[in-house]
């Protein structure tokens, strides 16, 4: 028997490694030959950096950066040596959670943490990156991280703009003659789960903006300089992305990355789920083990387990999910390719105890040992 554990982690109990283990641990317990393997699994948003790090062995770095308004902040990223890799998530460098409570400030917030960051893992020798661009505070189309990377904008005067949405208007020239040289080695997979183009009432601006700050005044001028920026780009470049889907994701960021650094934009898990090469141990699984904190209607709109659902299935493996809690419309996670889910609780108990790491390690292990024993008995 071959069993692949692919499961999103328990967001305040495991990690997506921890809970795999705890999974192995239960199926050993009945099925002591069975061959059971533990992929780490994220959806490309919060938790990516952990999974692929643990997953893999690599190692945490933590940097000093540039924040969204200018202040420096604590930013972490992982890097796996024997890829040559790094992972990130440009949140822990411009994301809105950052700013705390304060005063949003959109056309002064900034990626250029985001330069930084790609910056010191290129100094240690990354090459391939991936990285998650949810969760942004910014609406600059990437012009901070660019200018962190070497790139020059500059005005009509041939003078330096700024690193912020509210230079983009002011660009009239792109430089390139002081990019780092081995960005030409680099290679950039970005999580992005949105589909919208950069500019226009279904972009960046109109759509994000409001969650950072922008106000209904500020939309439509702020909307033209980022037309302004992708003009000008089109000009330096000879090619426009501006309305290609995910351009305008992180408030432009991933215009930034199609259009200066080749990046290709993918949904979360998918990329995730290709750079743990999962579809290559599921061709020849008997069952899938996924899951996530809370089953319920969201998984089954495309959340982590339906991803790694709808690839089992590809291969004819039956698919089981196991969760710290369900919820009522889970039942359409069936529909969905999972064969058959169950909550780990094993008792009533308050929440906090039921989020107690080893608490919950207990509880996936054991329940993974019964529902492996009742497959023994079928």
């Amino acid at each position: 028997m071959k069993v692949v554990v692919a499961i999103d982690s328990l967001k305040g109990s495991l990690s997506s490694m921890e809970a795999g283990e705890g999974i192995r641990n239960g199926i050993k317990r009945v099925y002591p030959e069975a061959e059971v393997i533990v992929k780490p699994l994220a959806d490309g948003g919060e938790g990516t950096v952990e999974a692929l790090v643990e997953g893999y062995g690599g190692a945490y770095i933590n940097r000093s950066v540039c924040g969204p308004m200018r202040e420096k902040v604590n930013a972490a990223y992982g890097i796996i040596p024997d890829k040559k890799q790094a992972v990130m998530e440009m949140a822990a460098a411009a994301g809105i959670t950052l700013l705390k409570g304060r005063d949003k400030k959109p056309l002064l917030a900034t990626t250029f943490g985001v330069g930084e960051l790609i910056l010191d893992a290129i100094h240690r020798g990354c090459r391939n990156f991936i990285i998650g661009i949810g969760g942004s505070a910014t609406n600059d189309a990437g012009i901070g991280m660019l200018t962190a990377l070497g790139y020059r904008f500059c005005d009509r005067e041939g003078n330096p703009v700024g690193i912020s949405a509210d230079s983009l208007k002011q660009v009239a020239s792109i430089k390139m003659d002081t990019v780092i040289p081995e960005l030409k080695e680099c290679t950039f997979q970005i999580a992005c789960d949105v589909n919208n183009p950069l500019c226009g009432t279904n972009g960046a601006t109109w759509i994000y903006g409001p969650q950072k700050g922008v106000t209904d005044e500020m939309k439509e001028e702020l909307d033209r300089d980022l037309a302004h920026f992708a003009d000008i780009t089109a000009i330096t470049l000879g090619q426009d992305y501006s309305e290609y889907p995910g351009a305008g994701a992180a408030g432009g960021l991933g215009f930034a990355f199609l259009s200066f650094l080749g990046g290709i934009l993918t949904p979360g898990v998918d990329l995730v789920m290709k750079a743990v090469d999962l579809e290559k141990e599921l061709a020849d699984a008997d069952f899938v083990i996924t899951g996530e904190g809370r089953l319920d209607l969201q998984t089954a709109m495309g959340k982590a387990p339906a991803g790694v659902a709808a690839l089992a299935r590809k291969h004819g493996a039956k698919v089981i999910a196991f969760a710290g809690s369900v919820s009522k419309d889970a039942v359409k996670c069936n529909e969905k390719g999972i064969d058959a889910y169950f909550p780990i609780l094993q008792e009533v108990t308050t929440l906090e105890q039921a989020m107690d790491s080893q608490v919950a390690l207990t509880n996936i292990t054991n329940t993974a040992e019964q529902v492996f024993r009742l497959i023994k008995v079928l």
